[in-house]
């Protein structure tokens, strides 16, 4: 059996602080069997390499089967707008599609990333997940716009796209969109399709008209829905959206809240007391192409929240890659250091997706993939002008 050796400047586990002087020791499937000091080997036994050696990332929200769409979008417009452009677009034909979702597929994985959380609205992917070497958590999406006699409907055009999903080796949930577009009936049909161990997602306070929505009935939402034909009536309960949903949601249920953008620091107090495994998805990235903001990080570090980070999807990003949204990150928010970044990329991603057996972090009988950073042994954590490439 080949035995592959490997050191860095230093080595970034993922899970704990960056160290030095330590050898990754892997077979030839990349399966890490032991993790030892450098002083052990002989270093003409061990792959050298200037800079940081870091788990396979993981890539918690993206919609990878609207990969056709990129640049199809204008950039900057806000939430509604961006929406109204998307609903315009043309059908496209489906081999035009299937080429777009195995071409990000496959640049996804050589951009390091080793597991998606991907939000499904058709078995468009399913071809593609089922010879990918990523590992997939699809989550099928349901909306019905909030109208209860729709909802029955909405659960059986799912069912299919369920079971498809399904007939992969990836694990699958059904899952609401966002507080503003699921009745309290969808909701129910959604419970019937999962187990406890299901993890859930939705697109949570993404922009100042969800929870002007919910506090009072105004924002853009209402004249939003209307322009598209439907009867949207409703009682605003003056909580915040998340407030909303959470009454909705199973608290024993893993749930990733994705942007959070406009998420208040009692908002994720609330959220983190009601569910301890609530998980913050952050899409950097795509928050400044839809709305030309970002989160206030410190937030989330003041109330000790598990951030973890997607893509998005090319409709509202430039490319599929968590090693550009950690630079995003870095660049804009630079109060933040790299491993707790990177953290957020690696690790609490697996434990977002429940693959923390597997992948997010180096340990011994671990195949979480490992990634190599170029950076210079002088400033080893400034990523600004690296460069991430697989090594297993």
């Amino acid at each position: 059996m080949a035995i592959h050796k490997i050191t860095a400047t230093y080595l970034c586990p993922g899970d704990r602080n960056p160290q030095k002087g330590q050898v990754l020791i892997l077979d030839e499937a990349g399966k890490i069997l032991a993790i030892e000091p450098l002083s052990n080997h002989d270093p003409a036994s061990v792959m050298h390499r200037e800079g940081l050696l870091t788990p396979g990332f993981i890539n918690a929200h993206c919609h990878l089967e609207l990969s056709h769409l990129k640049d199809r979008v204008p950039t900057g417009t806000g939430l509604l707008p961006f929406l109204k452009g998307v609903v315009s677009l043309r059908e496209v034909e489906p081999e035009v599609i299937q080429e777009a979702i195995a071409r990000e597929d496959r640049a996804m994985y050589v951009a390091g990333i080793q597991a998606v959380g991907d939000i499904c609205n058709t078995a468009d992917t399913v071809a593609v997940k089922s010879n990918s070497p990523i590992d997939y958590y699809s989550f099928v999406e349901l909306f019905d716009f909030m109208q209860d006699h729709q909802a029955l409907a909405t659960y059986e055009r799912s069912k299919q796209v369920l079971t498809d999903q399904r007939s992969t080796r990836h694990a699958v949930s059904a899952v609401p969109h966002a507080p503003y577009t699921v009745s309290d009936k969808l909701y129910g049909y959604i419970h019937q399709e999962n187990d406890k161990n299901s993890t859930i997602s939705l697109h949570n306070q993404e922009t100042p008209h969800e929870d002007a929505l919910f506090q009072d009935g105004s924002g853009g939402f209402p004249s939003f829905f209307r322009e598209f034909g439907i009867d949207f009536k409703f009682d605003a309960p003056g909580t915040s959206s998340l407030d909303y949903a959470r009454k909705r949601l199973h608290p024993d249920q893993p749930i990733l809240l994705v942007h959070n953008t406009m998420s208040t620091l009692e908002d994720i107090r609330e959220a983190m007391e009601w569910n301890p495994s609530t998980f913050w998805v952050t899409c950097p990235n795509a928050n400044l192409y839809i709305e030309n903001r970002m989160p206030d990080y410190r937030k989330f570090q003041e109330a000790g929240a598990i951030v973890a980070i997607g893509t998005d999807s090319l409709t509202s990003n430039w490319q599929l890659s968590i090693f550009e949204e950690i630079k995003t990150i870095l660049r804009y928010q630079s109060y933040l250091p790299f491993d707790e970044v990177l953290r957020w990329a690696t690790y609490h991603g697996a434990l977002a997706l429940q693959m923390e057996e597997q992948l997010g972090s180096f340990g011994v009988g671990k195949k979480p993939g490992v990634l190599w950073i170029n950076t210079h042994a002088s400033q080893p954590f400034d990523i600004r002008d690296a460069q991430v490439h697989r090594l297993f």
